[in-house]
């Protein structure tokens, strides 16, 4: 009976400092995820306004059938951040990969190479599309390196005011900043794949390609997955660049949902519809997050 008696005391006990560890946490999660959450829910579902003498009023869902169907900036905003996450999730994930296959190999002066791609990923995104910006101008540094290359032939362009190219211009500079994390992220996952498979693929006979297609592809495989998602949700989330750089111009070429919903919820004070439009985007990258995990599954 005692021995019961202790187990139980014992079991109470684990149970009290398990909740104590998880508390703190529990807490955290709760106030800034379940209660913005739930809060953004409410509010998309009223005509709320930042500064208004009017108390908010339930309009049900009016604000997501405004976004659809009378907000043109919305749909060019859905449209330019599905470019841009098409472009930047294949186009910095490939190149980070290159760069990691280059950057571990074992040959002296990789270490000086790692720094140098990491440089733009610890330096701030502010920072770096403030310097793009003036790169990208008429009598910028990009034209005149253009023109110089072409011998005056091509006198350059202002990149960030056409609409062709405003939107490109902001793929590249973004692909630049942040291609060195993933690149660490790739590399970690090279370290992690047995120099023995690689020493058997050399013992049959395999070239360089055949060891990276049957040997390092097939062991990135969880790091793919990672990047890939990871990649996919912050190009979504593309906010900063647009604010500093552009402000969703030329003609909306350039505007993302994250960007206009914080235009209209702050700038215009329209915080009920902010708040839809954020709901909406909360609900569209859950989908394709959980598409992309279903599609790159293991099958076994």
């Amino acid at each position: 009976m005692s021995r019961s008696v202790t187990l139980a005391r014992r079991r109470r006990s684990e149970a009290a400092v398990g909740a104590a560890m998880v508390g703190p946490a529990l807490v955290l999660l709760v106030l800034f995820f379940l209660v913005p959450v739930v809060l953004g829910v409410v509010l998309s579902l009223t005509n709320a306004r930042l500064i208004s003498p009017n108390p908010p009023r339930f309009v049900g869902l009016v604000n997501f059938v405004r976004a659809f169907t009378a907000d043109a900036t919305f749909l060019h905003s859905l449209r330019n951040t599905a470019l841009f996450a098409l472009f930047v999730a294949p186009l910095q994930s490939g190149l980070a990969l290159v760069m990691a296959v280059l950057v571990n190999q074992r040959l002296r002066g990789t270490t000086f190479f790692r720094i140098v791609y990491f440089i733009p990923v610890v330096t701030s995104i502010v920072v770096v599309s403030l310097l793009w910006r003036f790169m990208y101008q008429q009598n910028g540094l990009i034209n005149s390196m253009i023109n110089k290359l072409t011998f005056g032939a091509w006198n350059g362009m202002d990149w960030l005011n056409n609409t062709h190219t405003a939107l490109p211009a902001i793929i590249v500079l973004s692909i630049w900043q942040a291609v060195g994390f993933h690149m660490v992220i790739w590399m970690s996952g090279l370290q992690t794949i047995p120099e023995e498979l690689y020493e058997a693929a050399r013992i049959d006979g395999a070239s360089g390609w055949q060891q990276f297609a049957h040997v390092t592809w097939p062991g990135l495989r969880p790091t793919m997955v990672f990047i890939l998602i990871t990649i996919t949700i912050a190009a979504l989330g593309l906010f900063v660049q647009i604010d500093v750089i552009t402000q969703g111009g030329p003609i909306d070429a350039t505007t993302s949902v994250v960007y206009h919903a914080v235009f209209r919820g702050y700038r215009q004070q329209e915080v009920g519809y902010g708040a839809a439009i954020s709901l909406i985007f909360f609900v569209a990258v859950l989908i394709i997050a959980l598409i992309q995990r279903w599609l790159t599954r293991d099958k076994d």
